[in-house]
């Protein structure tokens, strides 16, 4: 059974009577040719057309699935580069296979669109919902810091650009927000003992400081991981599926 946001993304699609009967008809299609084409759907036919070709000898899987984000921020689908559907193929790593090969063998297109639409809606749903968290986050975490007094304005600061980079040594700290190494520490020892942030290397040189919660919210529901440090790790969205690809 469909989803209302995959109904949704479909009956578009429709109503913009888009054919997906030959790969010369799919290459049209990228360039709005015979009519203007749903960037959703260029996208679904773009990396199903990259990962056809395979024009490398490694990282077509990243770099096919980075394109779909690259195409809907070109679209203007996406204000900001943030869909990144590699986790989604990763969970369905089966169902995205047979529906690659499918395509190639038949030039059955529908089972596919549908995957992809699927895909589309629900990490959207999940990425709102992870930003819903992080801005709450942000603004609690802001109204705890306001009560150190004195010290808030430059601890602040601090905080601001941890949201930024949530795993971060001190000395980029000290090259992003121009304070003096002793404020910057002094600010990270408040927030180490409001529980904000923690140092996650034990050393007493080259330090690196994690933001927990944020970090903890941004790992929420993944399982590829690029980045750890004594418990703490980021997913990247452009980890392989499967090995080197």
């Amino acid at each position: 059974m469909y989803s209302k946001e995959k109904l949704h993304i479909l009956s578009k699609w429709e109503k913009e009577g888009v054919a997906f009967e030959s790969t010369s008809s799919n290459k049209l299609c990228l360039h709005n040719k015979p009519v203007r084409t749903s960037p959703l759907v260029k996208a679904a036919l773009a990396h199903v057309l990259f990962e056809t070709i395979h024009p490398f000898l490694d990282g077509n899987g990243r770099l096919g699935r980075l394109l779909i984000t690259l195409l809907l921020y070109n679209d203007k689908v996406l204000k900001e580069p943030t869909l990144y559907l590699s986790l989604y193929f990763k969970e369905h790593r089966q169902r995205y296979y047979d529906l690659l090969s499918i395509v190639r063998e038949t030039g059955d297109w529908e089972e596919w669109l549908g995957f992809f639409a699927d895909a589309v809606a629900e990490t959207a749903a999940q990425a709102v919902e992870t930003a819903r968290k992080l801005t709450h986050l942000e603004k609690n975490d802001a109204e705890r810091i306001n009560e150190l007094g004195r010290v808030a304005g430059s601890v602040h600061i601090i905080h601001r650009a941890l949201l930024e980079r949530p795993i971060a040594s001190a000395k980029w700290l000290k090259e992003k927000v121009q304070l003096s190494p002793a404020t910057i520490n002094t600010c990270l020892a408040h927030l180490e003992k409001l529980q904000i942030v923690r140092e996650i290397t034990k050393k007493k040189r080259d330090r690196v400081f994690g933001y927990t919660k944020y970090v903890e919210i941004m790992n929420q529901g993944t399982e590829v991981k690029c980045a750890s440090y004594r418990g703490f790790s980021l997913s990247h969205p452009f980890n392989n599926i499967n090995g080197a690809n």
